[in-house]
């Protein structure tokens, strides 16, 4: 099934990873649960985890992030 298009503007960021771990999102990927391709996996992940380390407190930069979006099926 489709997502629908991302409500909020995006950014292009570059991030570089060894070799193992390109190999391990191209294979999360490989089902479409976390992403399309390794770079979209990559982003969601990242995404979830920003969004745990917002729920603790104390720690800097991650107070500001967005609350999770919810996804409709």
């Amino acid at each position: 099934m489709a997502r629908e298009k991302n409500k909020i503007d995006t950014i292009q960021i570059t991030l570089s990873v060894t070799e193992p771990i390109r190999v391990m999102l191209e294979n999360l990927s490989v089902s479409g649960f976390y992403g399309k391709n390794a770079a979209d996996t990559a982003g969601i992940l990242l995404r979830e985890k920003l969004r745990e380390l917002a729920i603790q407190k104390g720690l800097p930069g991650v107070g500001a992030l967005p609350p999770a979006a919810t996804v409709s099926s």
